[in-house]
């Protein structure tokens, strides 16, 4: 045996013999640098490596900046990820789920960073998510500015991990949309979402259990899996040319709560969202969850964004430009009903 500088007698334990690799760690580190530099936006000063994120807000374009935050993760799509072995996608989905929040009050997202937890890291595993966490960034115009990993043995089981971020973005104070801005008679107008996006995969997850559900059986020309893991849509971009184009009056984040409970989360009191049942179909994916979990209608509205990603309210003379600027920034825009005055009900569906 030998002896301990406390003077106890025994083998010499060091931090790896519990299950962490700093090693490892480091060698994530210094593969994902080069990656978020790729990201980089003018007004970073010191991004990954530092103890903490430095970020010079852009006053030269900002009269009244007003910081606005949000943070979010891919909940249990995670699961379907590490069922399938498909990692390359679930960081844009945590880059979405956070940005796409945030630009519901009309802010520019410029920064991003991340937590990613798992009880033994996998390099290869977590180099996949940290690139689509880069992909996600690019996409959204935002600085990977940091982030951190954590390996915690005994917390998650071997191949588990999990996710969280959060974004910062900012909007001039005399610009940001909030609910009283909304008047009876505003359009509703859809944007397209890619799938389920990051929500009601438990549910996904227990009928595929359930019905014994063969992932790679074809669904328009994918398979079942594919359909599921499309990443979650980014809609930065066209969301900040609409709001150079015209006056956008609410922006709803279709995420939990479906579109019953998400829109209206953008009004006041005292108006509903009318939306038309024959404005949009669902798209094949969700037809195929609703038949396969014999799912009720209002349940899948109250569960999944059923092919609408995202809201915005635009008054009626600037509907026809709005539809425009959303068509030309690749967007398929549906025009799904009207705000009107309601005292007893915030969303109803007509036929």
């Amino acid at each position: 045996m030998t002896r301990n500088v406390d003077g106890f007698h025994g083998r010499s334990l060091n931090y790896r013999d519990s299950g962490v690799d700093i090693e490892l760690g480091q060698q994530l580190v210094e593969t994902i640098k080069p990656l978020a530099r790729e990201t980089n936006r003018p007004e970073v000063i010191q991004g990954i490596g530092g103890f903490g994120a430095l970020f010079e807000l852009p006053l030269d374009r900002y009269a009244n900046p007003v910081l606005v935050s949000g943070t979010d993760g891919v909940g249990t799509k995670l699961k379907l990820a590490s069922l399938l072995n498909r990692h390359d996608s679930i960081g844009i989905d945590l880059v979405a789920m956070c940005v796409n929040d945030i630009l519901t009050s009309g802010a520019e997202p410029l920064y991003f960073m991340d937590y990613f937890a798992t009880g033994k890291l996998d390099v290869s595993i977590a180099e996949q998510v940290v690139r689509g966490i880069v992909e996600g960034c690019k996409l959204a115009g935002c600085t990977l500015a940091g982030g951190e990993t954590a390996e915690m043995p005994g917390m998650y089981r071997i191949g588990d991990y999990d996710l969280a971020g959060f974004a910062v973005g900012v909007v001039e104070k005399h610009r940001i949309i909030n609910p009283e801005q909304v008047q009876p008679g505003d359009v509703i107008i859809g944007l397209e979402s890619s799938g389920p996006h990051s929500n009601g995969y438990s549910l996904i997850r227990k009928l595929i259990d359930e019905r014994s559900v063969n992932l790679a059986q074809p669904l328009e020309g994918l398979t079942i899996a594919d359909r599921l893991m499309a990443p979650t849509r980014i809609y930065v971009q066209s969301i900040l040319s609409l709001l150079e184009r015209c006056r956008v009056t609410a922006i709803a984040h279709i995420t939990g709560g479906g579109i019953i409970e998400n829109i209206p989360r953008a009004l006041p009191d005292g108006l509903c969202a009318e939306i038309s049942q024959s404005a949009w179909r669902m798209p094949h994916l969700f037809q195929w969850i609703q038949q396969t979990g014999n799912i009720e209608s209002d349940e899948m509205l109250r569960t999944f964004n059923c092919g609408v990603g995202m809201v915005v309210c635009i008054r009626p003379d600037d509907a026809s430009v709005a539809m425009a600027s959303l068509t030309e920034s690749g967007e398929k825009p549906i025009a799904l009903g009207n705000v009107v005055e309601s005292d007893n009900c915030s969303f109803r569906i007509t036929d």
